[in-house]
């Protein structure tokens, strides 16, 4: 059960909204303002955080930044009455996921909170991958086959975890250039064979038993761990 933050002075909106979220499911914390969200924060495993930017005691940007300082990557969306771009823009520089203006549907709001979720859900899961014997591990930087760590590259690492992330998915050079190496990338495709070869040797010599990259001739690689 996803746990989630309303943080709001307006009591009616902090009802409402809860209301809404539990019939979805969520498990619903309130505050009134950003000194008492805090310590809900700090106590509990909070997945994200609905936050009034304009709140007495501690306002909503206030709050947004001590939650930054903690060093956690809970995401958060914006309410508020302002409603002009550079408002809303700002939030989004702060690091806000979403952000919607009063007044405003408790079905839409149930809506964004869920399309947020669902993508920091799939960034979580992407964090690491297991396929067979190979387990990679994005944040660390670490590859290892069947436990033994692989001694990679930064282009091989970033090539392979686009490889196995992506199970199955037929890359082309020319993608393979573009998501690796990026769009100022002067070279040429051989670039890639030649770092396929040398992911194939290292991958090889851990298992003999994988094939780990597969060439689909005419289209480009794929991964078959």
């Amino acid at each position: 059960m996803h746990k989630i933050l309303l943080v709001d002075d307006e009591e009616n909106i902090l009802t409402v909204c809860r209301r809404y979220l539990e019939k979805e499911g969520y498990h619903v914390f309130q505050a009134a303002n950003g000194e008492e969200a805090l310590r809900i924060y700090d106590a509990e495993r909070i997945d994200l955080v609905v936050v009034d930017l304009m709140m007495p005691v501690m306002d909503g940007t206030a709050l947004i930044m001590a939650l930054i300082d903690r060093g956690k990557d809970t995401p958060f969306l914006c309410l508020s009455a302002l409603t002009q771009e550079k408002d809303r823009l700002y939030s989004l520089t702060l690091g806000a996921d979403d952000y919607i203006c009063k007044p405003f549907s408790p079905r839409e709001l149930v809506l964004r909170i869920k399309n947020i979720i669902r993508r920091s859900s799939k960034q979580e899961i992407q964090e690491k991958v297991e396929r067979g014997s190979l387990f990679m591990d994005r944040l660390k930087r670490l590859a290892t086959v069947n436990g033994q760590p692989l001694e990679l590259t930064l282009k091989e690492f970033d090539l392979l975890w686009l490889l196995a992330s992506d199970y199955q998915r037929v890359f082309s050079k020319s993608e393979l250039l573009e998501r690796v190496w990026g769009y100022e990338f002067e070279g040429d495709a051989n670039t890639i064979n030649v770092h396929i070869h040398h992911l194939r040797e290292k991958l090889h010599a851990a298992d003999e038993s994988r094939l780990f990259i597969k060439t689909v001739w005419g289209l480009g690689y794929k991964f078959e761990g």
